[in-house]
């Protein structure tokens, strides 16, 4: 079972900028896919970004050109970085990895990113 450990959420105004941080128990090389999900109250949890071990990302409409994905194999790490946040990205924002080994139902915790003035 792997575990996932995410920080970095917080609560930032309007155009303001996060880092979230998502710290994977298990081997970034046996992972192929590293993705960021969100939910808000109300509502389905919803891919935000996702990167593949061979590098390619997707993105969901709402946060093209604001949120990059990123990760960090040497450290087990992936990260999405938030700039000009607004107040309907306000949501839990949740990792999961997906790998031939360990599956695909593997979720952190959550961390709370809430955007308001």
């Amino acid at each position: 079972q792997v575990q996932l450990v995410e920080s970095g959420g917080g609560l930032v105004q309007p155009g303001g900028s996060l880092r979230l941080s998502c710290a994977a128990s298990e081997s970034a090389r046996s992972i192929y896919y590293m993705g960021w999900y969100r939910q808000a109250p109300g509502k389905q949890r919803e891919l935000v970004a996702a990167i593949t071990s061979g590098g390619n990302t997707n993105y969901a409409d709402s946060v093209k050109g604001r949120f990059t994905i990123s990760r960090d194999n040497a450290k087990n790490m992936v990260y999405l970085q938030m700039n000009s946040l607004k107040p309907e990205d306000t949501a839990v924002y949740y990792c999961n990895v997906r790998g031939v080994l360990i599956g695909t139902n593997n979720w952190g915790q959550g961390t709370q990113v809430t955007v308001s003035s």
